[in-house]
C-alpha cells in the first residue's frame, strides 16, 4: 500500500512538473520582407548583390542601361539652347527700344519745358508724344514675341525634369537596410517596370506570431516581456521578447500551429519582437512562456 501511494505520488509529481513546462503559445518567426522591383525598362548593367548578402539603406547596388534617356536629355538641352538664342534677340530688341524710349522722354520733357516758355510749337509737342507711343506700342509688341518663347523654355525644362526622374530611378538604390533573401534578376537581362529584382529584409529584430487563447488575454499586454525558446540539439535556446501587438478580434487556430482537434478553437493573434543573434530564421517555430 505505502509503494502504491508512494508512485501515485511519484506520478503527480512529474505531471505537475510536465505541465509547468508547457508552453503557454506556440507560432513561427516573420520578418517585413521588401520586394524591390524596377522602377525603369532596359538592360541590367550591373547588379551586385547575393541572396545572403547584407545591404545598407541607400546603397547603390545596380544600374538599368540609360543612354537612350542620356542621348535624349542632350537633344531637350540643345533645342533649349536654340530657343533661348531666339529670346536672345527677342530682348536684345526690347533693350534697343527701350534706350531709344528713355532718349525720347528726355526729348519731351525738354519740347514741352520749350513750349511753356514759347519756345516750341504745339505740333513739336504732338510730334514727340506721338513718338513716344509709338515706342510703347513697339515694346509691348516685343513682350508678346518673347511670351510663347519663354512658355516653350519652361516646357522644355519640364521635359528635361522628367528625364532627370527616369536617370535617378535608373540607379538601383537599396531602399532599407537588411538581408537580401532572393535574387530575381542577372546583370545583362532586360527587365521593365515594376518587375522584381530581389527581396530584403531586416533580420536584426524577428517577428513572433504566436497564439493566445481567450482565458490568457487578461495575462498578456502590450510591452510585456516573455519568455521565448527554440529547439536547439536535445534542448532549448532561450530568448527575451516583448509583445508588440495585439490582435483585437479572434480567429481560429491556424493549422500549423495544433492538432486537428484543437484547430477548431478560437484564439486571438500576438506579435512578440525578439532580437536575432543569428539564429532566428523566417518560419522557425519557437514557444512562448509567460
Amino acid at each position: 500500500m505505502k509503494k502504491l501511494i508512494l508512485f501515485l505520488i511519484t506520478i503527480g509529481f512529474i505531471s505537475c512538473n510536465k505541465d509547468n513546462n508547457d508552453a503557454d503559445a506556440y507560432g513561427n518567426f516573420e520578418a517585413t520582407e521588401i520586394t524591390i522591383s524596377s522602377e525603369a525598362n532596359g538592360k541590367i548593367e550591373f547588379l551586385k548583390l547575393e541572396e545572403g548578402a547584407v545591404l545598407q539603406e541607400n546603397v547603390l547596388v545596380g544600374l538599368i542601361d540609360t543612354t537612350q534617356l542620356y542621348l535624349n536629355k542632350q537633344q531637350l538641352v540643345a533645342s533649349k539652347n536654340t530657343i533661348y538664342s531666339k529670346s536672345a534677340n527677342v530682348l536684345s530688341q526690347r533693350n534697343v527700344l527701350n534706350e531709344q524710349l528713355k532718349t525720347t522722354q528726355i526729348e519731351q520733357k525738354r519740347i514741352k519745358s520749350m513750349f511753356a516758355e514759347s519756345a516750341a510749337t504745339k505740333r513739336q509737342v504732338d510730334e514727340i508724344d506721338g513718338k513716344i507711343n509709338v515706342l510703347k506700342q513697339q515694346l509691348q509688341s516685343v513682350e508678346t514675341q518673347n511670351a510663347p518663347i519663354i512658355n516653350e523654355v519652361k516646357a522644355i525644362e519640364i521635359q528635361i525634369q522628367k528625364i532627370d526622374d527616369q536617370l535617378k530611378k535608373s540607379r538601383i538604390t537599396n531602399p532599407v537596410a537588411g538581408t537580401v533573401l532572393a535574387k530575381y534578376a542577372e546583370p545583362n537581362e532586360i527587365t521593365a517596370f515594376g518587375k522584381p529584382l530581389y527581396k530584403i529584409a531586416n533580420l536584426d529584430e524577428m517577428t513572433l506570431r504566436v497564439y493566445f487563447s481567450e482565458t490568457q488575454l487578461a495575462s498578456i499586454k502590450i510591452g510585456q516581456e516573455v519568455n521565448v525558446a527554440i529547439d536547439e540539439n536535445d534542448g532549448m535556446k532561450l530568448y527575451k521578447g516583448t509583445i508588440s501587438w495585439i490582435s483585437s478580434s479572434a480567429e481560429f487556430t491556424p493549422k500549423i500551429i495544433q492538432t486537428k482537434e484543437e484547430r477548431v478553437n478560437l484564439v486571438y493573434a500576438v506579435k512578440v519582437l525578439v532580437k536575432n543573434d543569428g539564429s532566428l530564421k523566417i518560419g522557425m517555430p519557437a514557444e512562448v512562456k509567460l
